[in-house]
């Protein structure tokens, strides 16, 4: 490598200055010393996203061995609030105790929350249980991300944020499954103390591998806890508006939820205990335009909760072959950001320009083949594979950017915002999950999808909203297309 090359991959980590050599390879990542950091480090990623979807396959059983089917979508509600306040205590924590510390007290959260689900009685002890598990996933979420700066070298980070964000599609692969088992057995408890052997294996590895690593107990960091408290409600209130039936309760909860979110990101800007790092609020700064682009992606990628039911309303799809279809989407996430990792710049920064571009197309696409029309008189094999091809294209505009986009968060960071940057990657995408589902869940009934309350949507409705989700939140990717372009712009 040049000289100028190398000057042109010369990166501020903390007050350290890093020059950065060629990208490096999987088998630099998965050999030697680096395999078990990586493994530590993607457990808990793992372990948090195979128990999001095989509790989404097993709650039908729990509600009829429990009961509680009013509070059915509580479980998601409060586990994803929960999941958010974790996240936003990483930077924190790791701050105070270190990582392996802190790594090992997300998952005793976590194992904790595991036991309360297997041994609930009722449906109000299983919502305790999920908000406990909420925290400490979302621990070991932001943990995955926050981790990779201070476990590998520099050249490394590429790989080793698309080997944690892989983790999510091979639990979209593998929780549906081991769910359905648990299910169809009538053993859902089972699928609660499974969970707690894998965190006890897990904990072992962490405990060698982390080992050492900043145990620098420093004095106890306040805590921004008004403002996580916010951020938690904003999320509770965003969330409760998909549970509304009115369509101005919905558009109220909606901007409530909205509101206290811009009201955190003011108190946020002021001097004091901070939740992101310097510059995330403003598009001004690297910062703020890569954490505009993540929640845009992230935003868009949830019309995918509405493709099993327009599957199933409108081409006859079964439950399984419905969900094992939108599985097509972290698929296709989870492919390009392995295959996007350890680019060049120049690669890097074409990568993070097409994925927003090849998102929208797909989502359009989406609009065109899900309401059926245009599909008439194809062959069900054909017009499968036309389903595939499009939301396996959603998950690949996320994926081939996401890699380059955390990384670049992670060298953008200022001195003493390392931790925050780090963890605030989780924090923002969990927020922009949270909006994301409530605005399709808004976006899907006020076209149509529900219809009233004695005279439903029926397919008419399913089509109506499946034309309307898909269309509008292509323009998501469609404003995140001027941001990467800005983005890599400063950066060439």
């Amino acid at each position: 490598m040049s000289d100028a090359s190398k000057i042109a991959n010369t990166n501020c980590i903390g007050n350290d200055v890093v020059v950065i050599a060629e990208p490096a390879s999987w088998a630099e990542l998965l050999s030697g010393g680096n395999a078990l950091r990586a493994v530590a480090l993607t457990g808990g990623v793992a372990l948090h996203a195979i128990n999001v979807h095989i509790v989404t396959t097993i709650l039908p059983s729990v509600v009829r061995d429990i009961g509680g089917l009013d509070y059915y979508a509580w479980n998601i509600t409060l586990f994803v609030a929960a999941s958010i306040f974790g996240s936003t205590l990483t930077g924190k924590l790791l701050d105070v105790l270190g990582p392996r510390r802190t790594y090992l007290f997300a998952l005793a959260i976590f194992s904790i929350g595991s036991i309360l689900c297997a041994t609930a009685q009722d449906m109000f002890w299983m919502l305790g249980g999920r908000s406990v598990q909420g925290i400490g996933g979302g621990l070991l979420a932001a943990l995955s991300y926050a981790l990779i700066r201070i476990v590998f070298a520099p050249r490394l980070w590429s790989r080793a944020v698309s080997l944690v964000s892989g983790m999510w599609g091979i639990a979209t692969l593998l929780g549906p499954a081991v769910g359905g088992v648990f299910a169809e057995s009538g053993a859902w408890r089972l699928a609660f103390w499974c969970l707690l052997p894998l965190s006890l294996a897990q904990a072992l590895i962490v405990a060698a591998q982390l080992r050492g690593r900043q145990e620098t107990g420093a004095p106890a960091v306040r805590m921004p806890l008004l403002k996580i408290a916010l951020l938690t409600v904003s999320v509770l209130l965003v969330a409760l508006a998909g549970q509304v039936q009115d369509d101005g309760g919905k558009l109220l909860g909606v901007a409530a939820g909205l509101a206290l979110g811009v009201l955190v990101a003011r108190l946020d800007r002021r001097p004091g205990v901070a939740l992101l790092p310097s510059g995330a609020y403003t598009l001004s700064s690297t910062m703020g335009k890569v954490f505009a682009c993540l929640s845009l992606l992230m935003i868009a990628g949830m019309t995918e909760i509405f493709v099993p039911y327009f599957l199933q309303t409108l081409h006859a799809y079964s439950p399984l072959q419905a969900g094992y279809m939108t599985a097509a989407m972290a698929g296709g996430w989870s492919l390009a950001s392995l295959l996007s990792s350890g680019r060049g710049d120049a690669d890097a920064d074409r990568m993070v320009r097409a994925g927003p571009a090849i998102m929208a197309l797909s989502l359009a696409a989406l609009a065109l083949l899900l309401p059926g029309d245009v599909l008439d008189g194809i062959a069900p094999a054909t017009e499968g594979v036309c389903f595939a091809i499009a939301l396996a294209g959603v998950g690949l505009g996320i994926g081939m950017g996401w890699p380059h986009l955390v990384t670049r968060v992670m060298k953008s960071a200022r001195a003493g915002d390392e931790n925050l940057a780090s963890a605030g990657v989780s924090t923002v995408q969990l927020y922009a999950m949270s909006i994301g589902a409530a605005l399709a869940g808004l976006t899907a009934n006020a076209a149509g999808l529900s219809g009233s309350v004695t005279e439903p949507g029926g397919a008419d409705g399913a089509r109506m909203a499946a034309y309307c989700l898909f269309g509008l939140f292509a323009l998501a990717p469609l404003t995140a297309i001027a941001l990467a372009r800005r983005l890599t712009a400063k950066q060439g």
